[in-house]
């Protein structure tokens, strides 16, 4: 059996003996782990053809919660436009912000991280160990000079990349203290110099939803923190209890925690003597939830199960009715909007009932891969609009109306307006995108699919059966 095997039909693969199915798998890996180490250099290669230029800012990561932004790559590797982003990640299927971190760990690793590269092109440490190595090189607070990189360079490859994320963290604290990185008192420092990566976070992992509609929180919290908290949530939860719950301890507790979420906002007022009555709502959420509805006779019967709008995630009908009767949640009905009409305006801005029908259809940015919710994207005219079509007697090109509108998150809106990418709207909510090496992409409430590439110059392409 060849050792580069890359595909098996069925019949071959149920005549392997287990020796040979081990053989195969293993041929598989290596063959993937090749493949992956060679990513890395095709992606290097595409940063070396696109340097910034003038129309193009270099690529950044932008840090939630921040007003600045994080270059792709550390001190000493070079810039990147930002816009040719857009079209490796379309070849590769992913969205523009996977393909920024993949240019960003190859240029990592080339150009700050020569050593763990070299055992990477070499195959003695899989891409996927390095990558992790050099997205925390990269976005390390206080960020690494490059000798401080070329210190952890050397150190994770003595040990061929076998260093697990907890290792890794202390390596880096032990780095920031030896280049003097931070300006620490040692006499402030108990544990060695580590203290001065600050580990505290509360993290709602909202991309992993569990079929029961609840999300996971993760928080590393200062310990006078974490100890009031402990003792809030175990007050919460036996309030509950003497109140006739019986949920279980862990759930008590859980929901006592978003009881402290929903009063926060009243703390200082409730100690003022206000009547509980006038305090503000503590909840405020707009939430938008489909459930499928039948009638029964003159009576809606929605179903048990139905998809929040943010994320589709699924979510209980019992869960939006224990939102709804909390006294202390403002609930807002918003009027029912019919995706098929096609409503539209004179003007150039777009009124919220039209926008709000666009950002129900299109649901996130329309752009090929990408997953931002369309209610933080701009609202986009598809064919430009002519601002002095009007005034000179011409019939607007590029009017205001849901035929004419899509979902652009604002990288994508720029994209389109400064570069050769284009798109159009073929039916309601279905857009076919052409970048500007010809590569052609359809967008629908589907997902993404790649139409045929052009044919090469010169070569026809066969005809199908």
């Amino acid at each position: 059996m060849s050792g580069s095997l890359t595909m098996l039909e069925a019949g071959e693969v149920e005549d392997l003996t287990a020796s040979a199915v081990l053989s195969a798998i293993r041929a598989q890996r290596v063959d993937e782990e090749r493949a992956a180490a060679a990513q890395l250099v095709l992606a290097a290669q595409w940063a070396d053809l696109h340097p910034p230029e003038s129309i193009h800012d270099a690529a950044a990561f932008t840090v939630p919660g921040c007003e600045h932004e994080e270059p792709i790559a550390g001190q000493g590797a070079p810039l990147v436009a930002e816009f040719c982003l857009a079209e490796l990640g379309t070849v590769l299927g992913v969205s523009t912000t996977a393909a920024k971190k993949l240019v960003g760990h190859a240029l990592e690793l080339r150009h700050r991280l020569p050593r763990l590269w070299a055992q990477t092109q070499a195959g003695r440490v899989p891409a996927w160990r390095a990558r992790a190595v050099a997205e925390v090189t990269i976005h390390t607070t206080p960020a690494l000079t490059r000798e401080a990189a070329a210190f952890v360079d050397a150190q994770v490859a003595a040990v061929a990349g076998r260093v697990g994320p907890a290792q890794l963290d202390r390596l880096v604290a032990e780095t920031i203290k030896r280049h003097d990185l931070a300006d620490v008192d040692p006499a402030d420092d108990p544990e060695d110099g580590y203290l001065h990566v600050d580990p505290r976070h509360a993290t709602i992992h909202d991309d992993d939803v569990h079929y029961a509609g609840t999300m996971r929180l993760e928080a590393e919290l200062d310990i006078a923190d974490a100890l009031d908290l402990d003792r809030a949530l175990a007050h919460g939860a036996a309030s509950l209890k003497a109140l006739g719950s019986d949920m279980s301890l862990d759930a008590r507790r859980s929901a006592a925690l978003g009881d402290l979420a929903r009063t926060q906002t009243a703390l200082d007022l409730a100690g003022s003597g206000a009547d509980p009555q006038h305090l503000p709502a503590a909840r405020e959420v707009v939430l938008h939830a489909h459930f499928d509805a039948s009638l029964d006779g003159l009576a809606t019967v929605f179903g048990p199960t139905g998809r929040m709008e943010e994320g589709q995630r699924l979510v209980l009908l019992d869960q939006i009715r224990g939102w709804c009767s909390d006294s202390r949640t403002k609930v807002t009905v918003k009027p029912v909007i019919d995706l098929n009409a096609d409503l539209s305006t004179p003007a150039y801005g777009v009124p919220d009932r039209i926008r709000e029908q666009v950002i129900l259809r299109d649901t996130t940015c329309v752009f090929p891969w990408c997953t931002r919710p369309a209610r933080g994207c701009d609202v986009d005219h598809v064919d430009e609009y002519d601002h002095a079509a009007e005034a000179e007697g011409r019939p607007q090109p590029g009017p205001t109306r849901t035929a004419n509108l899509a979902a652009l998150c604002r990288f994508h809106h720029r994209l389109k307006t400064n570069t050769t990418w284009r798109y159009q709207m073929t039916e309601p909510g279905t857009f076919e995108w052409t970048s500007p090496h010809g590569n052609r992409y359809r967008r629908d409430r589907h997902g993404t699919t790649a139409i045929d590439p052009p044919d090469p110059p010169g070569i026809p392409r066969p005809r199908r059966p």
